[in-house]
């Protein structure tokens, strides 16, 4: 049976229309600080399409007004589950910007473990997105994908392995320095920026670096800006991948 939901969150981020309007609304902005490598086709009744780990999730565009409105809709399933997402953007003096994300659908039979982790995501990518406008500015970055299983270690295990690897106290607390990842890139340098139960973010110069947790297994979202991930995204993806199975293997 298939449930309705409906997530509202407002923030001010501290960039224009425009350039909000660039992070929410192309393919290049999203791959920059949400998740996956993304298409957008501008103009209403054009194709949002995001792949990751090589699933591809086409979205109908609902709405497309540039420096206001930015909305899409996924086509319903068989059994009548579908997510649409809308960005309202409203200019502010200064030059700030406040931005309010509608994310709403229908879920299914779980759709209350479901509805708990959407809504435990956003506040965390709207932090990201934050992130990317205040210091990557005109920039933009290749997406970086990579998964591992964890097998039966409980969360607090999982976190204390990546902890170790990146040179960070257990318990992370944000405003920690973290040092290391594979071997055949630069080397990571960085802050963490974001710390809960379930995913952690990193600000390096060139890199936004998200680690996420889930049951038997962790996830990584990266957003590498450097000139040789992108001449290399490939390359840096399977970098990413080799250091994070070596971790838990």
């Amino acid at each position: 049976m298939t449930h309705p939901f409906g997530i509202e969150l407002e923030t001010t981020l501290a960039a224009t229309p425009e350039q909000v309007w660039e992070a929410i609304a192309t393919g290049p902005g999203i791959d920059s600080w949400f998740m996956g490598r993304n298409q957008v086709e501008p103009r209403e009744g054009g194709v949002a399409a995001m792949e990751t780990g090589g699933h591809r999730e086409e979205a109908l565009i609902t709405a497309y007004e540039p420096g206001k409105r930015f909305a899409s809709r996924t086509a319903p399933a068989e059994d009548g589950r579908f997510m649409a997402f809308e960005y309202l953007i409203e200019g502010r003096e200064g030059g700030s910007t406040v931005l309010r994300v509608v994310h709403s659908g229908m879920l299914g039979d779980d759709w209350q473990d479901e509805y708990d982790a959407l809504r435990r995501g956003w506040p965390f990518h709207l932090h990201t997105l934050a992130e990317y406008l205040a210091h990557f500015p005109g920039r933009t970055a290749v997406p970086v994908f990579a998964a591992a299983p964890t097998g039966a270690r409980p969360g607090e295990d999982v976190r204390a392995v990546l902890a170790r690897a990146l040179s960070l106290p257990d318990p992370l607390v944000r405003g920690a320095r973290a040092h290391g990842g594979p071997a055949d890139l630069p080397a990571l340098d960085g802050e963490v920026v974001w710390a809960d139960d379930e995913r952690f973010g990193i600000r390096g110069t060139d890199a936004l670096l998200t680690f996420h947790q889930g049951p038997g297994i962790v996830l990584t979202f990266h957003h590498l800006f450097d000139a040789d991930a992108h001449a290399d995204a490939d390359g840096a993806q399977a970098a990413w991948q080799r250091w994070l199975t070596a971790l838990f293997s």
